[in-house]
């Protein structure tokens, strides 16, 4: 099975190989989890030079497919500007520029998957964090845009007034843009729909930012990018990813249920939505291995497939047990929609 550490070509090639450095268009990622949209930046020519993320085995995984040791376990609802500040100082360097901050702060109190989803979840002040770090790199190290991902549902009539706010903020120092955009028309076999929000500083007279148009070729769905795999190996109490073939994340739960006896599973409810071949997958995993069944009905997808369906390269691997694996693979960003982001901004703003 080929272990090497995933992508690390095409990171060295955009960063090490190219003469990226000191003068070089550096990125910061904020809650980073596996490092979707970090991995579409840098393949569009940035260079992140600082990742912070809470859960460690997002970044475990962020590490072992990104060279440098750039992710670091943080909890930004815990800690201060000024520390964040101080970290990046002492890991980068006291004449650091910083073009921009990228991420996606916890969208649970906005997401349609928490039944119990509420304006005032403790988890949504972190978007008023991120905020708050945007306008105070602007000061420090000279940050020209900001780049913010959540669910559609931060927009929502009930979270009017925090995303006003929200908005408020952002705009201190900056001319922001909103767009919703479908991962399905971005070459994902995937229909997910998330919010950006492109922030562009004020001074650079850049000119009104425009998101990248869909792709024009055919819209990709899951019989391209996963009928042709192996089956994948069910989890037991012995199992170790190094004997699993293929690719160490080609692995699911053991079908339990009946349902699964049939191969067909009933309409309605989510816990057992089946896909379908000659469509884009829908959003891949939600909750706690919750992950959606196999076009075959049989089992469920491999935390491989989903990664494929949110148009990871091959030889991306995520660190982890199970659980934490499908988090990541749920939360992530698609390298593919972020890269075509990324390239909007490189042309459009530096």
């Amino acid at each position: 099975m080929d272990t090497s550490v995933g992508n690390t070509a095409t990171v060295k090639n955009k960063t090490e190989g190219s003469g990226l450095s000191s003068d070089s268009h550096k990125v910061v990622s904020l809650f980073c989890g596996a490092g979707g949209l970090d991995l579409g930046f840098i393949n569009a020519g940035f260079e992140v030079c600082f990742a912070a993320d809470y859960d460690a085995a997002a970044i475990k995984t962020y590490n072992k497919n990104h060279p440098g040791g750039l992710g670091r376990v943080v909890d930004l609802l815990d800690t201060t500007v000024d520390q964040l500040c101080k970290s990046l100082v002492e890991s980068c360097g006291e004449d650091l520029k910083v073009s921009g901050i990228i991420g996606g702060p916890p969208c649970q109190g906005f997401s349609r998957g928490n039944v119990g989803r509420h304006a005032d979840d403790p988890r949504n002040q972190l978007a008023l964090k991120y905020a708050d770090i945007v306008n105070s790199f602007y000061h420090k190290f000279g940050l020209k845009f900001f780049v913010f991902e959540n669910v559609p549902e931060i927009r929502a009539q009930k979270n009017k007034d925090f995303l006003e706010g929200l908005r408020s903020e952002l705009s201190l120092n900056f001319d922001i843009y909103e767009k919703e955009l479908n991962a399905s028309n971005y070459q994902v076999a995937q229909a997910r729909r998330r919010l950006f929000i492109v922030g562009v500083c004020k001074s650079l007279g850049a000119g009104e930012f425009v998101f990248p148009a869909p792709s024009p070729l055919k819209v990709k769905v899951v019989r391209d990018v996963i009928s042709d795999l192996p089956e994948p190996v069910y989890l037991s109490s012995n199992l170790v990813a190094e004997s699993i073939p293929y690719h160490q994340n080609h692995w699911t739960s053991r079908p339990k249920s009946k349902r699964f006896e049939t191969g067909i599973m009933p309409v309605g409810g989510r816990s057992f939505i089946q896909l379908d071949w000659t469509k884009p997958s829908r959003t891949v995993a939600y909750g706690n291995r919750e992950i959606h069944v196999h076009p075959n009905g049989k089992r469920r997808l491999s935390i491989y497939e989903a990664l494929q369906l949110q148009g990871f390269p091959f030889k991306y691997v995520l660190e982890g047990n199970m659980s934490q694996q499908v988090k990541q693979v749920s939360n992530a960003v698609p390298p593919p929609v972020a890269e075509k982001i990324a390239e909007s901004i490189m042309e459009q703003i530096l």
